[in-house]
Parts: C-alpha cells; sequence; structure tokens
C-alpha cells in the first residue's frame, strides 16, 4: 500500500471493509512532462550547488533561516 492522504486512507479503510479494495496508484506511470520536470529539477539543484562556494552557500542558509525563524 502506498502512502495516502487521511481522506485517500479514510476511503481505503471503507473500501476494504465492504470488501472493494484497488490500489489505484499501483500502476500509475509518469507523464513525458512530470519525467521531464523532474529530470530538470533534478539537474538544476546540483548545478547550483556545484557552482555556488561554501560562504555563499553559507549566506543563503543564514537568510533562509531568518526568513523561516526570524533568528
Amino acid at each position: 500500500m502506498t502512502k495516502k492522504d487521511l481522506n485517500q486512507l479514510a476511503k481505503f479503510i471503507i473500501d476494504i471493509s465492504m470488501e472493494e479494495t484497488e490500489d489505484t496508484n499501483k500502476d500509475k506511470k509518469l507523464s513525458n512532462e512530470e519525467v521531464k520536470g523532474r529530470t530538470g529539477g533534478l539537474v538544476g539543484g546540483n548545478a547550483r550547488a556545484n557552482s555556488l562556494t561554501a560562504e555563499q552557500r553559507s549566506e543563503i542558509a543564514k537568510k533562509a533561516a531568518e526568513k523561516r525563524w526570524g533568528c
């Protein structure tokens, strides 16, 4: 069984109790657009990380922490 949100889980439990189970995510395949988007996202993060110096990464992390936690 794949990970489901609360509503999907509730429906799944009701289907089990009524013996009408069918896991809809079992045979799901990614579309071409989804594959391209995922591939681009995987490449972009690595390219940016490789181009930044340790000081630049540290500064970005400090800005992110400031925005998130107000430190």
